[in-house]
């Protein structure tokens, strides 16, 4: 059995789906960045305030690892984890299953907009979306790629990565 990894920019829901998916499937259920903000013990725009990014991507990578280690599990990982390739060879090697969580610019770009500026590496909508841009290569090097719409509960869009994990594992 393997991990499905839920890939895919700020916004693009992969806590919620990811929980939702867990549930669907009687996963457990890991989101790398509430384990990130445990570790520091602070939120991740004060890590990257105090430490810097590169102390930050150690950790994440470091709980990528760890990850790999669960069985079972539906992995939900911050929006740059997965654009790093030496994240995504621990991934793939490890046997799991990318899944980019693809919706549309303007509906990520709302729901930053709704966030009001808490992202570290997106403190204004031009900056997300070069960010977008330069990280959207990496997400569609996943094992699959969901097209949503953005208008889907977590639920449903569960409902349709489970869909897309049912082909991958036939076709494995």
């Amino acid at each position: 059995m393997f991990n499905p990894y839920l890939v895919g920019f700020m916004g693009a829901g992969k806590t919620a789906v990811g929980a939702a998916l867990a549930d669907l499937m009687g996963y457990g259920f890991l989101d790398l960045d509430a384990v990130l903000v445990e570790r520091f013990a602070m939120p991740i725009r004060e890590v990257f305030a105090r430490w810097g990014e590169d102390r930050f991507r150690q950790e994440e990578r470091a709980a990528l690892l760890e990850s790999t280690r669960l069985q079972r599990t539906v992995v939900a990982t911050g929006g740059g984890a997965f654009c790093a390739p030496e994240n995504r060879d621990i991934v793939h090697a490890a046997g799991g299953v990318s899944v980019f969580l693809d919706l549309p610019w303007a509906v990520l770009e709302e729901r930053l907009r709704e966030d009001g500026g808490e992202r570290p590496l997106a403190s204004s909508l031009e900056e997300a979306r070069r960010l977008y841009a330069s990280r959207r290569p990496g997400y569609l090097s996943a094992t699959c790629r969901v097209e949503l719409d953005g208008a889907e509960t977590p639920e449903e869009a569960a409902r349709r990565v489970r869909d897309a994990l049912v082909g991958v594992a036939c076709a494995t």
